[in-house]
């Protein structure tokens, strides 16, 4: 068992190892192939390889000099309005070294940029754009600014498909020397929700465990319930027994360490594998909604769960 994180070691070099985001990759491809690329803004969920294919470009348009011609920083960091002036112009005003006529800077999630901060980006990337191209990448493109959308060729990234999480843990299985049944391999995908990075990361804390990954361990180690059980809860609950589906709730909490948020988003996801009426089950996702947001807003995550449980009796005994 190597000690490297699996994120970095499994991280792709070249746009052909790139899992997912085919459509992407193909028109990416084709910019740098070109040698000619506008601004680009990469917009999804964490964990579909907006990161990956950004650190892509930049090894294939510079090769191994591909360090110094590229400046990457975390905008959540660093999001003032400082940053864009000094380091960003200081870095966007030299050459690039090479064949190729720009350099390339990478904002990690800009969305986190101010609003002062971004109109001062604004500035920067109509200045600067014959020696530098700008790659943003955010997980909501509606907190950037109008005027910069409108410089950038965006991306939109979605979260990767069951067939290519299950050709990752394929990829994962074989060089590791791992055996995961095919229950673990529909947890690992129902854990991740397509996330790939979360998925590496859960796979490397069962390797620690033991070589024979099954479902127990996937949802143990991703502390997370296990559908059956939520489900249990609910198959309760519409029954009218308040009582043990409460003291279900809580021995699932407490044993998996769960938060209200945790388990609210499993009830969500098991309410349409109970025995109810369509029209009930539209009305206890819409009660989800409801207590998903006044835990958001601070109120008690037990009592808020409680006052579900509570409504899910009532739904079922009308």
């Amino acid at each position: 068992m190597t000690s490297t994180i699996w994120t970095e070691k499994y991280r792709p070099q070249t746009f052909d190892e790139m899992k997912g985001q085919t459509a992407i990759v193909a028109k990416i491809k084709a910019f740098v192939s070109s040698g000619s690329m506008p601004h680009l803004m990469f917009s999804g969920p964490a964990g579909v390889g907006k990161t990956t294919l950004a650190l892509v470009i930049a090894k294939q348009l510079f090769g191994d000099s591909w360090h110094q011609n590229v400046l990457e920083l975390n905008a959540s960091d660093e999001r003032g309005i400082d940053v864009v002036r000094v380091k960003v112009k200081d870095f966007a005003r030299t050459r690039a070294i090479g064949d190729v006529p720009f350099k390339v800077i990478y904002l990690d999630e800009c969305d986190a940029l101010t609003k002062d901060a971004q109109q001062a980006l604004r500035r920067t990337m109509e200045n600067y754009t014959k020696t530098c191209r700008f790659i943003l990448s955010c997980n909501y493109s509606s907190k950037i600014i109008d005027p910069i959308q409108s410089r950038c060729a965006v991306f939109r990234f979605k979260p990767l498909s069951e067939e290519e999480i299950f050709q990752m843990i394929d990829t994962i299985t074989a060089k590791e020397s791992l055996t995961v049944s095919e229950d673990a391999k529909k947890a690992l995908f129902v854990v991740c929700g397509g996330d790939c990075r979360r998925l590496e990361n859960i796979m490397q804390s069962c390797a620690v465990i033991k070589n024979d990954i099954d479902a127990e361990l996937v949802y143990s180690m991703a502390s997370v319930a296990k559908p059956k059980e939520v489900n249990d809860i609910l198959s309760v609950a519409v029954t009218g027994d308040f009582q043990t589906s409460r003291k279900k709730l809580l021995d699932l909490m407490l044993n998996y360490g769960l938060s209200g948020l945790d388990v609210i988003k499993q009830i969500q996801r098991e309410i349409w594998k109970v025995e109810l009426d369509d029209r009930k089950k539209v009305e206890l996702v819409d009660k989800c909604g409801e207590v998903e947001f006044r835990m958001v807003e601070g109120s008690d995550e037990y009592i808020q769960l409680e006052s579900f449980l509570a409504y899910a009796v009532l739904v079922g005994n009308r």
